[in-house]
């Protein structure tokens, strides 16, 4: 009966499998392959948003040609290898489509290039107008074009220092932006001096776009936000609760909104929503037995990072150590708190234990034509 269902019906049935499972199903006849192909080719990603995101971790430096992910359907690590990578990479940003945004490191001059991990497709993004070292890196999606099969996206690249004259840097003070449709890079104007110093000493790769506003988070003295009106071309500052109390903190979109994680010097962990008015509202409390555990055994929140999408959020430090989960139970209506395993063995083999960089993204098993 399996053999002979029409590939309609058998894609349905399909849309309900999580990814690892409909490559398990992919590989099991012709039949199935045909069509668990085809549903892949003409949805994109939408296959896998009925399940939680992975959590996708790129060692912080090149310790290993690997990339360790957790499937959070299955609660398994995997190793997945990198050597088709040409260059040594930082991971920066999820894109769309299961995509990643990578830094090539094998270089001062910032090089970006799009991956799949997953599907080992690889591009290098064209050379920026200006040449920068270190500026801050922001993602921005757009309505999707009718008939793409991939979604539309703007990188953002502010600040970042430039070789002046007779070889002395100086702080580069514009933005320039990279398209996706267009596939090329464009300046978008100056910007204030002191925002460009701020997001190139102060600022990570790690940004929220939420209402047609580009934040970064800068830790300058205190924590303070960096925001980057994309209609009107305008800057401007958020402040931060607990800004100067903070150990660690961390910008997540959340249900639409501005999210801050943070955690103090007392060993608490919150989370705050940016109402209207620009206003920060606590919305939430880290178990204080979890947070005891994720620091184990250390003094301050100094190396905790967090990332988060729509319906989950993830607190790490280490390939390691263990994280903690905040996710989303739509069947029991409620949020909740989890702990995850480190990633210390896989199929018996010890993984050594080092520094990470982490993004939460839906796997796409499809080939991209974008990375073609």
């Amino acid at each position: 009966m399996w053999n002979n269902l029409p590939l309609d019906i058998l894609a349905k049935i399909f849309s309900f499998l999580s990814p690892e499972s409909l490559a398990r199903a992919n590989s099991a006849c012709r039949h199935w392959h045909k069509c668990g192909r085809g549903y892949l080719l003409s949805t994109g990603s939408a296959v896998t948003w009925q399940h939680p995101p992975w959590f996708v971790a790129v060692p912080i430096r090149s310790l290993s040609g690997c990339c360790y992910v957790h499937n959070p359907n299955s609660d398994n690590w995997h190793a997945l290898p990198l050597d088709f990578l040409p260059d040594p990479v930082r991971l920066i940003s999820p894109v769309g489509g299961g995509l990643i945004l990578l830094r090539s490191t094998s270089t001062t001059v910032h090089q970006l290039a799009l991956c799949n991990p997953f599907t080992r497709q690889y591009k290098r993004l064209p050379k920026l107008n200006v040449s920068r070292t270190n500026p801050a890196t922001g993602i921005v999606m757009l309505e999707p074009s009718r008939g793409a099969s991939f979604p539309s996206f703007r990188v953002y690249v502010a600040g970042g220092m430039s070789d002046a004259p007779r070889g002395c840097g100086m702080y580069e003070s514009t933005l320039e932006a990279y398209d996706s449709v267009h596939e090329r890079w464009q300046i978008i104007g100056p910007m204030p001096v002191e925002f460009a110093v701020r997001l190139t000493v102060w600022t990570p790769d790690e940004s929220v776009c939420c209402d047609g506003v580009l934040y970064w988070m800068t830790s300058a003295r205190a924590y303070s936000i960096m925001g980057f009106e994309i209609g009107t071309n305008n800057w401007r500052e958020l402040s931060v609760p607990l800004a100067d109390q903070l150990e660690f903190a961390a910008l997540i979109l959340q249900n639409g909104r501005l999210t801050l994680v943070g955690g103090t010097c007392s060993g608490a962990v919150s989370v705050w929503e940016l109402s209207e008015g620009e206003v920060w509202s606590l919305v939430e409390e880290m178990p204080r037995e979890l947070g005891l555990k994720l620091l184990g055994g250390k003094s301050n929140w100094g190396s905790t990072k967090c990332v988060g999408i729509d319906g989950v959020m993830c607190l790490y430090r280490d390939l390691g150590s263990g994280m903690v989960v905040w996710r989303e139970m739509k069947d029991k209506g409620r949020w909740e708190w989890f702990w995850v395993e480190g990633c210390y063995s896989i199929r018996g083999k010890k993984v050594q234990n080092f520094p990470i960089r982490a993004v939460l993204l839906h796997p796409n098993l499809a080939p991209s034509h974008f990375l073609n």
